[in-house]
């Protein structure tokens, strides 16, 4: 079973924040002004809150991707930067 999940590139973003007004059922805000996603799969009943959150993007830092199965392995790229953090 496969969903859909939010993803932010945090090169692009520049903290605006209005994702987080869109859509705080799922996306808060670290110190900095950044938005934190949800990990989960987006519930089906937000997931129209969540394309306009992608759509009101203005740096277009925000997708919205398919989620893999549960339990499945994440992309490398996911792996490798999360074992750079810590």
């Amino acid at each position: 079973m496969t969903g859909t999940r939010l993803r932010v590139d945090p090169v692009a973003c520049d903290a605006y924040g209005y994702c987080a007004e869109l859509l705080p059922e799922l996306i808060g805000v670290d110190e900095w002004g950044y938005p934190v996603v949800s990990s989960g799969a987006v519930p089906a009943k937000l997931v129209d809150l969540a394309r306009k959150a992608v759509a009101d993007c203005p740096r277009r830092a925000l997708a919205l991707v398919d989620a893999p199965e549960t339990g499945a392995p994440a992309p490398a790229a996911v792996r490798l930067a999360s074992s750079r953090r810590g």
